[in-house]
This record gives structure tokens, C-alpha cells and sequence, in this order.
């Protein structure tokens, strides 16, 4: 036989339950917003900012990322520059060979030109050695592609003569994947081009 103080057992069991449940789930809210709290200090006092020109606060880490990307830009016009100028008989193929792997099509239609127009016949003709003594580059990472500007000093060694130039080119910068070893930084010139060459009359190293 039911009586009516069995429904109020019930009524209060049920009432208890949900008390603990709603008690049990504001205990472990608590609990993992302190480890949430905790885990963002640590990691604010672990990482550093620095306050952008625009007066943006950036990750020291992005900072990091963009020096490593300024060096490897640095590095890779430095290599190309290298093995498009500094050649003589006896290597040209080969430094030719690498430098056309750092940049596009740009790059291959100067070569072509270059070849077309006797450059390097005469370098073998003569025994011409041409060495590049400086390279110097500007270059602007805020944006893919990356423009830069190199200066590159380099004398032609005639025998009897040693005359030294100094060439300004320009052209843009853009990732690809990284190939060993003949492409090492995963960057391509592209839009490359020979600005402007002018004969050096008094050059000091």
C-alpha cells in the first residue's frame, strides 16, 4: 500500500542527487579553470613580447621566426649571386648548374641570353676569371613575395688587366619546398633582373 510519504522519499532523493550533481560539477569547473589560470601564467612568464613600430605586441617567437627568415633569405642571394658571378673556364658549368636550381624561369631566360650573346664562349676563349669580392643585399620580409635588391662587386681578370664592376640586381624572394643539397633554404628567385652595371675606376676592399 502506498502512502503519501513514500513520493516525498523519492522527491527528497531525487533533490539530493541533483544537489550533489550540480555540487560535484561547480567542484571540477573550479578545479580546471585554477589549472587553466596556472598553465596561462606559465606560460605568460615563459614568453616574451616586444612592441611592433605600429605599436602591436608581437610573440618573441614570430620575432625569432622572422630573423631565422631574414638569415636564410640573407644566405640563400648570397649563394646564388656566389654561383651565377664567381666563375672562371674551369667551373662555370657547375656553379651555373646550382645557381639555376635557387631561381626560376627568370633566371634561366638571363642565362640563355647570356649564353646567346657570347658571355661565356669569351670566358673560356680568353681564360677570363671572374671573382666576386662583395655582396651586399637589402630585402623587405614583411610579405611573401620578399623583395630584395643585391649589390655585387666583382672583378674580371684579364691577365695583363683587372678591371672591377659593380652590378645592381633586383627580384623577388618566394618559399618552395627545401630540396637537398641543391636547394638547401627552400626559397626561389623569381622576376630576377640585372638593373644596373657600371665599371669601378677606384675600388678598395
Amino acid at each position: 500500500m502506498k502512502t503519501p510519504y513514500q513520493n516525498i522519499y523519492k522527491v527528497l532523493r531525487l533533490n539530493r542527487f541533483i544537489v550533489l550533481s550540480v555540487v560535484i560539477g561547480t567542484v571540477l569547473v573550479c578545479i580546471v579553470s585554477v589549472f587553466m589560470v596556472i598553465k596561462l601564467h606559465k606560460e605568460s612568464v615563459n614568453n616574451a613580447f616586444v612592441v611592433n613600430t605600429d605599436g602591436s605586441v608581437i610573440p618573441i617567437k614570430m620575432v625569432q621566426q622572422n630573423e631565422n627568415l631574414e638569415v636564410e633569405v640573407l644566405s640563400h642571394l648570397e649563394l646564388f649571386h656566389t654561383y651565377f658571378y664567381h666563375i672562371d673556364a674551369s667551373n662555370y658549368e657547375k656553379n651555373l648548374e646550382k645557381a639555376l636550381w635557387l631561381g626560376n624561369s627568370s633566371v634561366d631566360a638571363l642565362y640563355r641570353q647570356k649564353k646567346a650573346d657570347g658571355v661565356y664562349n669569351r670566358l673560356l676563349q680568353y681564360s677570363l676569371v671572374q671573382k666576386v669580392l662583395k655582396i651586399e643585399s637589402t630585402i623587405d620580409i614583411q610579405q611573401e613575395p620578399y623583395r630584395f635588391e643585391t649589390i655585387v662587386i666583382f672583378e674580371i681578370n684579364r691577365g695583363s688587366t683587372i678591371d672591377i664592376y659593380e652590378l645592381v640586381t633586383s627580384g623577388n624572394i618566394i618559399h618552395v619546398d627545401r630540396n637537398f643539397p641543391n636547394n638547401t633554404h627552400g626559397l626561389l628567385i623569381t622576376n630576377f633582373f640585372e638593373n644596373k652595371l657600371k665599371k669601378l675606376e677606384d675600388y678598395e676592399n
